[in-house]
């Protein structure tokens, strides 16, 4: 006679709420694990007429993204979850300094609690026998595509997803498992309407269809991308370091139901970074930016790029008047990195059209 120990249950809906509650994570839902189709011929689609202008990420290989059976052999279930990153109240901007605005998911990283909570959930799946891989801000899996599966919200015109009652600030990771989970309920129905906000509210008219994002227009793509930024975005930047929250800032469901599920940003916790000094950053090195700001998505991990879009910012909205900030824009006209002292040039002539306009 054996003595055996029956593996326990894979954990049910409620209980990976349960584990994940404490991580800030708010959602929950089951998706099957076949092929994402509708996701791929849109990937496929999209990239062939260059809406993906040169960003990767999931249009890198839309095969793989959206097959989660590529990341998980004989996968049966996705597990897929939302946490919000819409905090309780909004750090005030700085009183001095010229200040640049971060978009609003990455003041913080949510992701990594996000990954937390689920690691908690997967490892009780691996307990009752199953592979379980957690999957967060990954190019293997399109994270929208799959959370819409799940039932955990619609598509807005602004291509994101908007959870019922709750709107769109939210992130999304998976757990890809061999787990033969019970698939949630259908998708959310479209609760957008005829409303058009999001498109009316673009600054740079990047949503070309409802659903559509034209990337190359795109602020979040144009502050993370490599190269010049196209001159006639320049402008519309404004004070903006990395990341756009305007198609969010301007839906009505995020902004009147989306406090219902907030995240609380503890100083004391948190390193909040919801602004930027731009004329101390200019003054950092490298290695110094990296560390403050390593965990953003930087192109090729080159800090030039933000001291670029720094620079944009100095023209937009920097004391044209300020000695120190004509003095920091002539160091950089004078910069060996050509992109830098072009960015340069174009803020000195910001700066002197402002002032012009003050006279």
């Amino acid at each position: 006679m054996t003595n055996s120990t029956a593996a326990p249950a894979a954990p049910t809906l409620e209980r990976m709420e349960e584990l994940a509650a404490p991580h800030g994570i708010t959602h929950f839902g089951i998706a099957s694990a076949e092929i994402l189709s509708d996701a791929r011929a849109i990937l496929h689609e999209r990239k062939a007429l260059g809406l993906n202008d040169e960003m990767q990420f999931t249009y890198r290989n839309p095969d793989r993204s959206t097959d989660p059976r590529r990341s998980v052999a004989d996968a049966q279930s996705v597990v897929v979850a939302a946490r919000p990153y819409l905090s309780e109240t909004d750090p005030k901007p700085p009183t001095v300094g010229v200040s640049a605005r971060v978009g609003r998911y990455a003041w913080v990283d949510h992701y990594a609690e996000l990954r937390q909570g689920l690691r908690l959930v997967a490892a009780e799946i691996e307990a009752a026998g199953h592979r379980a891989l957690v999957f967060a801000d990954d190019n293997s899996l399109v994270d929208r595509a799959i959370a819409y599966r799940a039932g955990l919200g619609w598509f807005g015109k602004n291509a994101n997803l908007l959870v019922p009652g709750s709107g769109s600030f939210f992130v999304l990771g998976s757990i890809i498992t061999t787990a033969p989970y019970a698939p949630s309920t259908s998708p959310a129905s479209d609760g957008c309407g005829t409303c058009v906000r999001c498109l009316d509210g673009c600054p740079t008219a990047a949503i070309v269809a409802p659903g559509v994002i034209d990337g190359a227009r795109c602020l979040s793509w144009v502050l993370q991308k490599p190269g010049p930024i196209p001159v006639e975005f320049r402008v519309a930047i404004h004070d903006r370091i990395y990341g756009c929250d305007d198609c969010q800032d301007v839906c009505p469901i995020s902004v009147r139901l989306g406090r219902r599920n907030t995240v609380q940003l503890d100083p004391a916790v948190h390193d909040v970074q919801s602004h930027v000094d731009v004329m101390e950053l200019l003054d950092l090195d490298d290695a110094t930016i990296a560390e403050r700001y390593g965990r953003w998505w930087i192109a090729g991990r080159e800090m030039r790029w933000l001291r670029r879009n720094a620079l944009i910012v100095i023209g937009n909205v920097a004391d044209p008047h300020d000695r120190s900030v004509r003095s920091t824009v002539e160091r950089y006209r004078a910069d060996g990195d050509p992109i830098l002292a072009e960015h340069a040039e174009w803020a000195q002539a910001r700066l002197d059209e402002r002032a012009a306009a003050d006279t």
